[in-house]
């Protein structure tokens, strides 16, 4: 009985040893998967630097320009942003003192101090000209209290001198938004242009090596796409801001025309 005893007991070591590796091999295979998931959810920042570094001259350039548009888009952005800000701002207050006043020479006084309204630009012009038609020139404009009543010789006159002010407000709104749309449909076809030009490197690559391993293939049409993405990366911003300084344009000359209107029924109902 003690001999079978310790016979059997060496037998019972594999076992144990069989079970100890299979632990191990869970182990290892657990470190292994984990490892790949912090390798997957590294930021893969230093990946596409490390991808434009590689890429060629034409490549290069290409995303250079293409970075001189985005810069050059949000800046005109910020500026559209902060110039139609105060043109909404001035725009109500220069109504409320026009609407206000009694003598045009006091809305005159005040047109210094809110020259981002386009409104203003329009009131000028329309002043300037109702001054140059009425009789007495150089005397304030106002609806006459008594006495001989100011007339005016043309109201055709000033509303062709508000037209014409309302098209230069509108075209110094609009000023620098059309880099917006150059932007806009020009840099996707640029990157385009950065995407063929490395894939056709990548080609070539594959002809010197003789090699279509994915490995080899891969960090070569990844340069191209970077292009495409540069690309898209400045058009999208600028289509949507395009749009957006649009309709506010349109905006602004919808109340410019209603504020002619406004100044043409005030001439007509005190100076004809």
């Amino acid at each position: 009985m003690l001999v079978l005893a310790h016979r059997a007991l060496p037998a019972a070591h594999p076992t144990i040893n069989l079970e100890e590796g299979l632990r191990a091999l869970d182990v290892c295979f657990v470190a292994l998967q984990v490892q790949g998931a912090a390798e997957l959810a590294q930021p893969s920042g230093s990946d596409i630097v490390s991808l434009v570094a590689r890429s060629g001259p034409i490549a290069k350039f290409v995303l250079v320009v293409l970075l001189l548009f985005s810069v050059v888009s949000w800046a005109i952005v910020l500026y559209k942003h902060l110039e139609f800000a105060r043109a909404r701002r001035q725009s109500s207050s220069f109504l409320e003192v026009f609407r206000r006043s009694t003598k045009f020479s006091e809305v005159q006084a005040v047109c210094r101090t809110l020259t981002e309204s386009p409104l203003v630009g329009l009131f000028q012009a329309g002043y300037a000209e109702l001054n140059a038609q009425i009789r007495g020139h150089g005397q304030d404009v106002r609806p006459p209290a008594s006495g001989t009543r100011p007339t005016l010789k043309s109201l055709d006159a000033v509303d062709r001198a508000l037209l014409r002010a309302a098209s230069v407000e509108v075209n110094r709104l609009e000023r620098r938004v059309s880099f917006l749309a150059t932007t806009a449909s020009i840099t996707p076809f640029i990157g385009l242009f950065g995407t063929v030009w490395g894939i056709m490197a990548a080609f070539q690559s594959i002809g010197e090596t003789g090699s279509t391993n994915l490995a080899v293939v891969a960090p070569g049409i990844a340069e191209a796409l970077i292009a495409t993405a540069a690309g898209l990366f400045a058009a999208i911003p600028a289509v949507y801001f395009y749009n957006q300084f649009t309709q506010q344009v349109k905006l602004f000359a919808s109340q410019m025309d209603d504020f002619a209107l406004e100044f043409l029924n005030l001439c007509e109902r005190n100076f004809t």
